[in-house]
């Protein structure tokens, strides 16, 4: 039997009308007049026999069963263009998702080694990067949390100690040579996972008041913020390594806080054997072994 597909033409009007939640930008995306887009769309509700938005006046939202055929949808259309792409000679793009620190502190630097680097379209995310992949336009998302997702693989990606870190026009400023020392200059915390009391705990000063500080939404902010000469932070020493050899930041003392588990590397499940979402997975499992900071127990290759 033959597939019992919709026309072409009113799936792309469907999906760049939800994709964009605007009739006129889909219509000048498809260089259709609104008045055509909306005739494809009337066209492919037919076929379903089912109505994908509710419309009020010029105003149109998904309804439940169009939510879900979106993002169905948008997803197909971009693996389709890859492999027409593919096809046509050209290479497939390989979208990743990550949080700015993340990018610019560890993946941006080694991409050049990566072979199909070119074909990598980087984006971040000024919060945690989301996971739900009917939205948010990636294929690979580098993420802070390793939580088990149904549906998703989700594999630990680094596991690192933390120590702080000064600007050097602040230590030129400030005699920092023992622990307490620390007690007299601004702190900066996070809200995330602080680590301050375990810090001061394992150089003898269990139970020290603290001093005040700002607190940040993430630890990739208030590393940025050091490297302004406002303050001291707890870094993880897998995202900072390269910023210390670059001389914009500086460590302080020998002691570190346990290691835990950071970043962790998300996919589709469906999608996991995919040949560019598996080579850039092994590909980051490999820098991250080669730095000794992948998580014991994890694997060089992505399985």
């Amino acid at each position: 039997m033959g597939r019992k597909l919709p026309p072409f033409a009113a799936v792309r009007a469907f999906e760049a009308t939800a994709r964009h939640m605007s009739v006129k930008t889909a219509a000048d995306e498809l260089c259709l007049t609104p008045s055509a887009l909306s005739h494809q769309i009337k066209a492919l509700e037919g076929f379903l026999d089912t109505q994908l938005f509710e419309r009020s006046g010029n105003r149109i939202a998904l309804t439940q069963t169009g939510q879900g055929y979106a993002g169905k949808l948008t997803q197909l259309l971009d693996s389709f263009q890859d492999e027409t792409q593919a096809a046509r000679g050209g290479a497939q793009t390989l979208r990743v998702l990550s949080t700015p620190g993340f990018a610019a502190r560890w993946l941006v630097p080694r991409l050049p080694r990566l072979d199909f680097a070119r074909d990598i379209r980087l984006r971040v995310s000024n919060g945690a990067p989301s996971l739900d992949f009917a939205t948010n336009d990636a294929d690979v998302v580098i993420q802070w949390s390793d939580r088990p997702t149904p549906g998703l693989l989700v594999q630990p990606l680094m596991a690192s100690v933390r120590y702080p870190v000064i600007s050097p026009a602040l230590k030129s400023r400030e005699v920092v040579s023992r622990p307490e020392d620390l007690l007299r200059l601004s702190l900066f915390y996070d809200e995330t996972d602080d680590a301050w009391p375990e810090w001061f705990a394992a150089t003898g000063l269990d139970g020290v008041d603290l001093p005040p500080g700002p607190t940040y939404p993430n630890c990739e902010l208030s590393t940025t913020m050091v490297e302004q000469g406002q303050g001291v932070s707890l870094a993880y020493d897998a995202v900072v390594r390269g910023t210390l050899a670059s001389g914009r930041l500086e460590r302080l003392f020998d002691i570190v806080t346990p290691p835990m588990a950071i970043y962790a590397v998300a996919c589709q499940e469906a999608r996991a054997d995919e040949p560019r979402i598996a080579a850039f997975r092994r590909w980051l499992c490999a820098e991250a072994k080669a730095e000794g900071v992948l998580p014991a127990g994890q694997p060089q290759a992505a399985e």
